[in-house]
């Protein structure tokens, strides 16, 4: 039977943050619109760095660092993803499209396709997550190449915004590493 034990930090081989800026980037940007919390923020920017994306946009209302609810989840994220602020969502994806960014909106809408159904093609891309209460905006959607949900089995039908992030964020990662 194998013995599991538990790595310490010290054996994680872990990055500095000067490590971490001078490392090639996934080709994915991950757009946070109308976030009402906070700690939903920094667990987001925690995500962003263990899935090793280019950058974090907030917009519209979302909060920026610093603030102690962010830096509470993100737990230090916050310092090393690079991360811009648009009060305007339009303005970000209309500059994102320019160049060549695909953008895929994470809802459950008619035409939305499971998130496992993207493909080598989608990069580089920009995943857009909503409001936790309202999710996307039309004129948001409106905007979008593709749009993605995770299949729900349950009663909800609704995952936490972060929760929901994570695992949009992780599938693409695998599939862009994967090259499939």
């Amino acid at each position: 039977m194998q013995v599991f034990r538990k790595l310490h930090g010290s054996e994680m081989s872990r990055l500095s943050a000067e490590q971490y800026a001078g490392i090639a980037k996934h080709p994915i940007v991950l757009m946070l619109h109308n976030i009402r919390s906070m700690w939903n923020v920094g667990s987001m920017f925690r995500t962003a760095d263990a899935a090793g994306i280019e950058k974090i946009i907030l917009s519209g209302y979302t909060a920026t660092p610093p603030r102690k609810e962010i830096e509470k989840t993100a737990l230090g994220a916050q310092e090393t993803v690079v991360w811009e602020y648009h009060a305007d969502p339009l303005e970000a994806i209309f500059s994102m499209k320019k160049e060549g960014i695909k953008i895929c909106g994470l809802e459950i809408t008619e035409g939305s396709r499971p998130y496992t159904a993207m493909g080598s093609g989608f990069f580089p891309l920009c995943l857009v997550v909503g409001n936790e209460v309202d999710g996307l905006e039309n004129e948001v959607l409106a905007l979008c190449d593709e749009v993605l949900e995770i299949p729900q089995y349950g009663t909800k039908h609704s995952l936490n915004v972060a929760v929901a992030a994570g695992i949009a964020l992780f599938e693409m990662v695998k599939v862009f590493r994967n090259g499939v």
